[in-house]
């Protein structure tokens, strides 16, 4: 039970705090809406179910086939930071077109699996949470179960974020103002990024 509680408790902490994917569902809700928002949150989840894949296969089999493969996933989460974060910067006003959205389901799905996906805080999350946490005695179904809940814990934060930026009188107030968010949300990704690469060097 214990156990339980730990990883409940650091699932939800490490959910909440700010950083490359709550940046990334805030500025596609509000500039897209809310289903892109949510599409954008199940990318999230899945790209949870990745850490947690590679970490029940376990962390030691992959380092000894494959040492450099976790610093390569921090090279290439580092440099698709700073890309998503030098696009946000960039990017031309949108406007609220109501029900049409400028990017496809795909591509939110895309943005929010390979943000969490190649995102070094959460590979730190998932591998520290079984290697420190869990027991090694622990049932292969509750190791899955862990992970199931990781992920859905995820989406459910994450949805909630969007039904926050996606509700209509703020989505209005943020257009207006979205030059400047995008050019703050995209400094703050793209700092985390160099962040990641100098702390990698």
């Amino acid at each position: 039970m214990a156990e339980f509680l730990a990883v409940v408790l650091i699932t939800i902490l490490a959910v909440i705090s700010p950083g490359a994917d709550f940046a990334i569902v805030t500025k596609n809700s509000y500039l897209y809406g809310r289903q892109t928002g949510l599409l954008t949150a199940i990318g999230i989840a899945l790209g949870v179910l990745v850490h947690v894949s590679y970490t029940l296969v376990g962390v030691a089999v992959v380092l000894k086939f494959a040492p450099n493969l976790l610093t390569y996933i921090k090279y290439l989460g580092a440099f698709y930071l700073i890309y998503i974060g030098y696009k946000t910067f960039t990017q031309l006003p949108v406007a609220d077109t109501g029900h049409s959205n400028p990017i496809s389901k795909r591509q939110a799905l895309q943005y929010g699996f390979f943000t969490n996906a190649l995102n070094p805080k959460t590979t730190l999350f998932v591998v520290s949470t079984y290697t420190q946490i869990v027991s090694s005695l622990t049932p292969k179904a509750i190791l899955i179960g862990y992970g199931l809940f990781m992920s859905l814990a995820h989406f459910v934060w994450f949805a909630m974020v969007v039904l926050v930026f996606s509700q209509q009188q703020l989505r209005q107030k943020m257009l207006q103002r979205q030059v400047v968010i995008n050019r703050v949300i995209g400094l703050v990704l793209a700092m985390l990024g160099i962040f990641l690469l100098l702390a990698n060097v």
